[in-house]
């Protein structure tokens, strides 16, 4: 009799037997988190339309970055300091935008862009071009090349969308204001009928 007592008090009641079912069946905090970051990674691969505009824009900051500068140290002429310091301003801007696309790369499982061939291969934006060596062929040369990085980002914010992917979007979103402000600035330069251009 005692013995039926014990065996009886180690077996779990019909309702803690459904309770330790469930528990086994459900899965911890920690392993939906990591079927979260693998679903991520395995939609993000290196052909994902998401990835290859992240990836493209990284390698389009450091290509502005190094024309902004070559722009900045070529700069002469009665607009010298303003255009000068303008060149530097935009490099600085450009570069933090970079860094930004890169990590963002990182977060969804895929590496980023890097080294200097690798760079200038997947970018849309190209060398700076030694002939055109006026201030004015500097500037609508920066200007052309912000507007195909502006189109750009506008369609990666789309792609991001379509791709349920409001990290990216947003990003997209942020830096494509710093270029439309830029871009605006180098177009309102090259205006000639501002009096002092004939």
């Amino acid at each position: 009799m005692n013995t039926e007592r014990t065996q009886s008090r180690n077996q779990p009641s019909p309702g803690q037997e459904q309770r330790r079912k469930q528990s086994d069946s459900t899965p911890s905090a920690e392993s939906k988190a990591e079927a979260v970051s693998e679903e991520i990674s395995r939609e993000n691969q290196p052909q994902n339309a998401v990835v290859i505009q992240l990836r493209r824009q990284v390698a389009n900051a450091y290509m502005l970055y190094t024309n902004y500068k070559h722009y900045h140290w070529n700069t002469y002429g009665p607009m010298f300091r303003d255009l000068h310091l303008l060149f530097d301003e935009f490099a600085e801007a450009v570069l933090k935008t970079g860094d930004r696309f890169a990590e963002r790369i990182r977060m969804i499982g895929q590496d980023p862009l890097f080294g200097p061939i690798e760079l200038s291969e997947a970018a849309s934006v190209k060398t700076a071009d030694r002939a055109n060596f006026t201030m004015r062929d500097m500037i609508a040369e920066a200007d052309r090349n912000l507007l195909v990085v502006i189109k750009e980002m506008r369609q990666g914010v789309r792609t991001a969308n379509e791709q349920d992917d409001p990290g990216t979007a947003d990003l997209f979103t942020q830096v494509v204001q710093i270029h439309e402000k830029h871009e605006w600035w180098l177009r309102d330069m090259l205006e000639k009928s501002d009096g002092f251009i004939r």
